[in-house]
């Protein structure tokens, strides 16, 4: 960004003209005092030289204009020209979010489906949840992935980007198609029990209900309120019987289940809240509270990087005065 330190200097501007068109008394009074010859036939002399009179009137001309521009540019430079970058710093007091993601078999199920497409609660988990991830800039986040056994995907980390591209990259299954509620609330509470207090929390997103866990979930509820880790639960899809896909081709009914009371309790245990969403739209709109409840506080602090450029303007003025200087002398002779 350019901009003038001192604009100001700019009303020097029209100094000149009013030295050279407002005051002529000054001038006159100046001429008077020197000495002066007098030719009594003058009109002889301008027809002997008729164009002396005009290549002088040119000459004086181009003379005063060279030196206005001169003046102009030393003004210019008396503006401090400069080349202004802004860096801003924002320092975040941000919270350590621990994401844990069911991604057991049951994650196939096709109840968010529209007319036109098939569609997963796990692609409607990451499309959310991803949005949820790149809104948290300056906060550190990291992802657990869960099915029959918990596996941290992605330690604590400011790289949002990696968390949702390690969210994107899993598929229903891979980490088994039983549910450990438990040992995920367990992996988190190790992995956020060293981070400060106040800023430690967990989102759990399932579909199902605890079926191998090898710590129970309110036990492990427990611990994570010891260690001060807020936990908000979130169920995802309908129950009773839902569409499936099908290994040979098209879908079938599924009979699945969700324990919505073990979730309420593992949230209220620790000071966090419990959501449903049976929908896309749903699934936004409580991530979105999500967000807003645990909002990061940041500081922005704006800096200026000022690179002067006066050097070129003054530079120019007296290289125009050096040449008038060079110009006057080659005609009068030094």
């Amino acid at each position: 960004m350019f901009h003038f330190h001192a604009p100001w200097f700019a009303l020097l501007l029209p100094l000149p003209l009013v030295i050279r068109w407002l005051l002529p008394t000054l001038l006159k009074e100046g001429c008077d005092k020197t000495a002066e010859i007098r030719f009594p036939a003058l009109h002889r002399l301008s027809a002997v030289f008729p164009s002396y009179g005009l290549r002088k009137s040119k000459q004086n001309i181009t003379f005063f204009c060279l030196l206005f521009l001169s003046w102009i540019l030393l003004i210019i430079a008396l503006m401090q020209p400069e080349k202004v970058d802004q860096f801003r710093q924002i320092k975040n007091h941000g919270y350590d979010l621990m994401l844990a993601v069911d991604i057991s078999g049951s994650m196939q199920a096709l109840d968010f489906s529209t007319p036109d497409k098939a569609i997963s609660r796990l692609d409607v988990t990451k499309e959310v949840v991803g949005n949820f991830i790149k809104g948290r800039q300056g906060d550190r986040l990291g992802l657990i992935v869960f099915g029959q056994h918990a596996y941290l995907s992605v330690p604590l980390t400011l790289d949002t980007l990696s968390v949702d591209r390690m969210l994107h990259d899993v598929l229903p299954g891979m980490a088994g198609n039983a549910t450990a509620i438990g040992d995920a609330i367990g992996l988190a509470v190790r992995t956020l029990r060293e981070r400060p207090e106040g800023s430690r929390v967990l989102i759990l997103l399932t579909d199902g209900e605890d079926n191998s866990s090898s710590i129970p979930p309110v036990e492990a509820a427990k611990l994570a309120k010891q260690y001060g880790i807020r936990i908000y639960t979130v169920g995802i899809g309908k129950k009773g019987l839902v569409p499936f896909p099908n290994p040979l081709g098209g879908y079938g009914m599924v009979e699945v289940a969700m324990d919505e009371e073990l979730l309420q309790e593992i949230a209220q245990e620790t000071g966090g809240h419990y959501f449903l969403a049976t929908n896309q739209q749903m699934l936004a709109s409580i991530y979105a509270n999500i967000n807003e409840l645990e909002k990061s506080e940041a500081n922005e602090t704006l800096f200026l990087i000022r690179e002067p450029l006066y050097l070129y303007p003054l530079a120019l003025s007296l290289f125009v005065l050096f040449a008038l200087t060079l110009s006057r002398r080659a005609i009068y002779g030094s």
